[in-house]
């Protein structure tokens, strides 16, 4: 079996994958894809369409045989690029299982191998007397710059979760902002009243009604993206979160609003939890919340 080539690109759908600098990007995002599934992709982009046995896959991965558990290692890392792709076995719109046989690449696939990546556009740009940056300097500031975004989780760190679980915590924590907003505009006398001490009492009054009018449909339109599985909602919820994040942040502060009901302390203790509420809400979006459910093919 012919290995993909070292310099070729390879497009398909809206995402691009390089074999020569190992990434996958998603139309132009890179999307964090490990060693051998990586691997195994190229494989199947190089031979898009043709069935692809475990034992073809393995002999590429471990060429001198040292893996003994070859199915359960391939299975895995198939799996992997179908979480990468957000791919289904039941339902695949790239990589297509066929049942104790292998795998397929289903999805038409463009070789880009004429054309020069952007980074090596970059160097043969650069003036005689400059040298290229060695390969390990490069390796180092990437993952440099992953450590530094490390703070947000990743698909992979997460805990797989039954689907139930995961739509019902994100559909509930909806609910929840929504209870905030609505009992706010309905209590806005007390509120008012409550405010009254601050200096920008009527600054701070204005931007209460703003937001909560704003997030209301924005809320609303989340509650039914997710119930419904709206397509691509996780693409969608991804690119609103950190739009939403300061709203949320700013919103955690509404326990204090019923500081003629509750004690302060417990206002406090409230704030610490709903400030956790917006990196929870992305969480869940990244465990699957709203993703198509599958559907099981009968098998004639």
């Amino acid at each position: 079996m012919t290995p993909p080539g070292p310099h070729r690109r390879y497009r398909f759908g809206v995402f691009e994958v390089d074999a020569r600098t190992g990434e996958l990007r998603r139309q132009g995002v890179r999307v964090k894809l490990n060693a051998q599934p990586l691997q195994v992709l190229l494989l199947l982009l190089a031979h898009p369409g043709e069935l692809l046995t475990r034992e073809d896959i393995s002999r590429e991965l471990w060429p001198d045989g040292t893996f003994v558990d070859y199915e359960h290692g391939v299975h895995s890392a198939v799996n992997r690029i179908r979480e990468a792709l957000s791919d289904t076995a039941a339902s695949p719109r790239f990589i297509e299982t066929l049942a104790r046989r292998g795998y397929r690449f289903v999805a038409p696939v463009e070789c880009l191998a004429g054309e020069s990546s952007p980074s090596a556009a970059g160097r043969e740009s650069s003036t005689p007397g400059e040298s290229a940056p060695p390969p390990e300097s490069q390796a180092a500031r990437e993952t440099a710059a992953q450590a530094r975004t490390r703070i947000l989780a990743t698909a992979e760190d997460l805990p797989k979760t039954p689907h139930a679980v995961v739509q019902t915590l994100f559909l509930l924590l909806q609910l929840m902002y929504l209870g905030f907003y609505l009992g706010a505009l309905s209590n806005l006398a007390e509120i008012e009243d409550l405010l009254s001490p601050l200096r920008r009492a009527a600054l701070v009054f204005r931007i209460l009604i703003v937001t909560a009018a704003v997030l209301i449909p924005v809320r609303a339109f989340a509650f039914c993206a997710v119930l419904f599985r709206a397509p691509a909602v996780r693409e969608k919820l991804l690119r609103l979160w950190p739009l939403l994040l300061p709203l949320d942040v700013l919103w955690s502060l509404s326990p204090f609003l019923l500081l003629h009901h509750i004690d302060f302390g417990v206002a406090l203790a409230c704030m610490a939890l709903l400030v956790y509420s917006p990196f929870a809400q992305r969480s869940l979006v990244l465990m699957g919340a709203g993703r198509p459910r599958a559907v099981s093919v009968p098998v004639r």
